[in-house]
């Protein structure tokens, strides 16, 4: 490697263009990193608009174009689903909005061009969570491979019913009432995100989180939830939400530090302009820093996330990781289900947690 792949990597994530300077060697190890963050696919997307695709040499064009072409089939695969998603909720009334990766599809949001994922998230009102669950049963979701212990948990714990997965098509649907679970330090109204709630032409009763609302949830799930193996995916989700919709808003960023306070997730926040402007250059301005100072931790603590944060955002790829990076992704996911669950409630969850993977790792090795 001549260059570190990773600031590679960013370079032309921040600036498309500068991909015209990578030579044959750069490629081969941009791309693997690339394909282990999920971000082929966006890769192509961004070089593509900068009208530099035909100065990639034809091997890694070729691994960018089937990445795309991979995506591109996964949105009309989510398409599909939304639309019976649909058919299955709205003749029941039961008021559906998008979260993620469909919510940019569905809403045509730059952030989707080359987007990679695997299930669709949606969120319905806590009321009419059982009968959505009902109804999207008869359409061929079920809840499958989680014992007894397990659904207690997402049902009386957290913020989403178990995964449901289609019979035939073994699409995945996650299915939330709020952002983030009722036992969580951050208490997110759901009310207020369906109050700003954009809805979303051709499907009556479907909506799409407001532009402030969409970032914050990002930037929820990104430095709440501690699903990292897509960090950096998600912290350019980010940076192509935030640079879309300040150029439609001047006063954006002013709603949505505002926003981020009234939601009770500025902390979340403060962390996602943080680490996008420092990984992917997002051009964050000072102000919006100053509006979250009441967010900012203490700076012991910030020494310590960014320490955390600069190493588990990083693609989990070995050209990427240093000495500490699987111990700072442990931390991280510890610190994600502390985050959500008081200590007396997640000790035996975590001794419980690791048992069920203890004894399930002594079975696959009996097996012959």
């Amino acid at each position: 490697m001549t260059r570190p792949a990773l600031e590679q990597l960013l370079a032309v994530l921040a600036e498309p263009a500068a991909s015209r300077s990578l030579s044959l060697a750069d490629w081969d190890w941009l791309v693997r990193v690339a394909r282990v963050a999920s971000l082929e696919g966006r890769l192509h997307a961004l070089i593509k608009d900068a009208g530099a695709l035909p100065d990639v040499p034809p091997a890694p064009r070729r691994h960018l174009h089937v990445a795309r072409v991979l995506a591109d089939r996964q949105h009309a695969m989510v398409r599909w689903e939304v639309a019976r998603i649909h058919e299955a909720l709205a003749p029941e009334a039961i008021p559906v909005m998008l979260l993620k990766g469909a919510a940019y599809v569905m809403a045509g949001l730059p952030s989707a061009p080359g987007r990679q994922f695997s299930d669709v998230d949606i969120l319905v009102p806590q009321a009419q969570i059982q009968s959505a669950e009902q109804h999207l049963f008869v359409q061929g979701w079920v809840c499958e491979g989680y014992d007894t212990y397990d659904q207690t948990y997402y049902r009386q714990w957290m913020h989403e019913l178990p995964p449901l997965t289609h019979m035939r098509r073994k699409s995945v649907l996650d299915v939330h009432h709020t952002i983030l679970p009722p036992t969580a330090r951050l208490h997110p109204d759901p009310e207020l995100l369906w109050a700003a709630a954009l809805p979303l032409d051709g499907f009556p009763g479907m909506y799409v989180p407001g532009p402030a609302d969409m970032v914050l949830h990002s930037a929820t799930h990104l430095f709440h939830d501690g699903e990292l193996e897509n960090g950096l995916r998600d912290l350019a989700d980010m940076d192509a939400l935030l640079r879309h919709f300040v150029a439609e808003d001047s006063d954006f960023w002013e709603h949505l530090t505002a926003r981020a306070f009234e939601m009770d997730l500025a902390r979340p926040l403060y962390y996602a302009l943080r680490y996008g402007r420092e990984f992917l250059q997002t051009p964050v301005p000072d102000s919006a820093f100053r509006a979250l100072a009441a967010a900012r931790p203490a700076p012991p603590l910030l020494a310590l996330m960014d320490g955390l944060f600069r190493r588990g955002l990083k693609p989990h790829h070995w050209s990427c990781d240093g000495r500490l990076s699987g111990t700072a992704r442990w931390l991280l996911y510890v610190r994600s289900h502390y985050l959500r669950m008081p200590l007396h409630l997640l000790v035996p969850h975590l001794l419980r947690k690791a048992a069920k993977d203890h004894r399930k790792g002594n079975r696959n090795q009996a097996e012959p």
